[in-house]
């Protein structure tokens, strides 16, 4: 059955993370980003394909949830760990205050049942404030503004993304071979000291391929890198005190 999408269904991008994440059993507390973002990717998908406007809220979101994908990949867990606790922490109050929203909308049905006729409440409809020409302008330019964000980002927000270099694992799997060949051994940290983050990821996967065709080892301490200069059945030998990680 197809699903059915209704303007205004979901109040912003926290609203439908909390619909997905009880649709799908998720724990709240640790989420599992790989399959939150899956179903989250795939929802959009949905509304695409039913014409429906996507607010550059929705995907600002989108690419908070593929970034904290991406740092999970790399050899810095603490940064993606803080990343995941601050989106875990957002949905929490989000969901209180949902919770909260919900209980005091509660509480003034029963007012809409009267044993009498409401008493008329005397209000003069005529405003009567005095505000500057600055401030009138500043309301002015906010509430545009508002508007503004509803629609989809321009295609120069997306320069700086489409525009970085793309790293290929072939040329990381030659740059950590020519840094071990002569020494033979190379301290782990050091593959990893660029900045640039298609480096970082292709680095680490250029040293994965090495590490399952028996090209290098890693200690078992992950502090440094062996360089095997010939493909062996078994495993090569370890130096004293350290073993092999694949």
């Amino acid at each position: 059955m197809a699903l059915e999408f209704h303007l205004g269904e979901f109040e912003g991008p926290l609203d439908l993370l909390l619909h997905l994440i009880a649709r799908h059993k998720l724990n709240i507390n640790d989420i599992e980003i790989s399959v939150l973002l899956e179903q989250y990717l795939e929802y959009m998908a949905q509304m695409r394909e039913a014409d429906l406007e996507i607010s550059s809220e929705f995907l600002e979101m989108a690419a908070r949830l593929v970034y904290i994908k991406t740092v999970s990949l790399l050899p810095r867990p603490q940064e993606a760990a803080q990343l995941k606790q601050e989106l875990e922490g957002q949905l929490l109050e989000y969901q209180s205050v949902k919770e909260a929203a919900a209980l005091l909308g509660t509480a003034w049905r029963g007012g809409r049942i009267f044993v009498r006729q409401p008493a008329p409440v005397q209000v003069d409809p005529t405003y009567t404030g005095v505000h500057p020409r600055e401030q009138l302008l500043e309301a002015y330019l906010a509430a545009v503004g508002k508007a503004q964000r509803r629609l989809p980002p321009p295609a120069s927000a997306f320069h700086e993304i489409v525009s970085r270099r793309v790293v290929s694992v072939t040329s990381r799997i030659v740059f950590v071979l020519r840094k071990l060949y002569r020494t033979g051994q190379m301290a782990y940290d050091e593959f990893f000291a660029a900045s640039d983050k298609s480096e970082l990821i292709a680095t680490f996967l250029a040293m994965l391929e090495l590490i399952k065709s028996r090209r290098i080892m890693v200690s078992e301490d992950n502090t440094m890198v062996y360089f095997t200069r010939e493909r062996q059945t078994d495993p090569p030998a370890v130096p004293e005190g350290e073993s092999q990680s694949e």
